[in-house]
């Protein structure tokens, strides 16, 4: 079964502003995500599974993720930003400190500012606060994969 998603960002369909078109992503991307909580992975990994990404790994803390990334290519990184003993910021400023541009979303229960523009800084693409369903991550992956 094929399914075309698409999404538009804007007040009305008067304004609409931008325009992503799903169907064109390599769903067959590997993805990662991270986080040491074993609920919220099986969550992700469903709302990804319904959105139509089949290849997802995970790793329980930032060391785990560093050394899968480090053996395989991920087209998507999503990430906790609350995790001991590195933290989600930690893994993001790792990877990005090795080069890595791997479009990199980060998931948090907080959104003080000085959180988004610590993640900001260090290279996040994107950024979700925890509550949220597959509607609202396909945004987000769709914001950072570019247009399509």
């Amino acid at each position: 079964m094929t399914v075309r998603l698409v999404f538009c960002i804007g007040a009305t369909p008067e304004k609409q502003t931008k325009r992503y078109d799903v169907s064109d992503v390599n769903k067959e991307m590997n993805v990662l995500v991270v986080d040491d909580y074993q609920t919220m992975v099986r969550i992700i990994r469903n709302l990804l599974k319904q959105i139509g990404f089949n290849n997802v790994d995970e790793a329980m803390d930032g060391q785990a993720a560093l050394e899968k990334i480090g053996s395989k290519d991920y087209g998507l990184i999503i990430s906790d930003w609350n995790m001991e003993p590195m933290t989600g910021l930690e893994l993001l400023k790792e990877v990005r400190g090795k080069g890595n541009k791997v479009p990199f979303i980060m998931v948090t229960a907080e959104s003080k500012t000085e959180n988004v523009l610590a993640a900001r800084q260090a290279g996040v693409d994107n950024y979700i606060v925890t509550r949220f369903n597959a509607d609202t991550l396909k945004s987000k992956i769709a914001g950072v994969l570019g247009d399509f």
